[in-house]
């Protein structure tokens, strides 16, 4: 994550705003009198709040464990070729 000080961050908002929006890299933005943070765009913001449920739910993080357990086993539900093109899009 790059770091610059706020100073910097105000004096070029625009082009620091359209980086972190665009790469989807977060920005961490440093005060020298007090708690520095950091800028994320909306979608990265949520995307690591869903991220953060499912790992935090015990029981989302069995089922993920028991479906890779099966899956690397090659057991469970195969799905049809039509059905395969109908999940990747093809």
């Amino acid at each position: 994550m790059h770091s610059i000080s706020v100073n910097k961050f105000r004096d070029n908002l625009k082009s620091f705003i359209e980086q972190v929006v665009n790469q989807h890299m977060p920005l961490k933005v440093t005060r020298r009198n007090g708690e520095d943070f950091v800028v994320v765009s909306a979608d990265d913001w949520e995307r690591e709040q869903e991220t953060l449920y499912v790992l935090q739910n015990n029981d989302l993080m069995k089922q993920i464990a028991l479906s890779t357990a099966s899956h690397s086993h090659g057991e469970g539900y195969q799905p049809a070729t039509g059905e395969m093109d109908e999940i990747t899009g093809v």
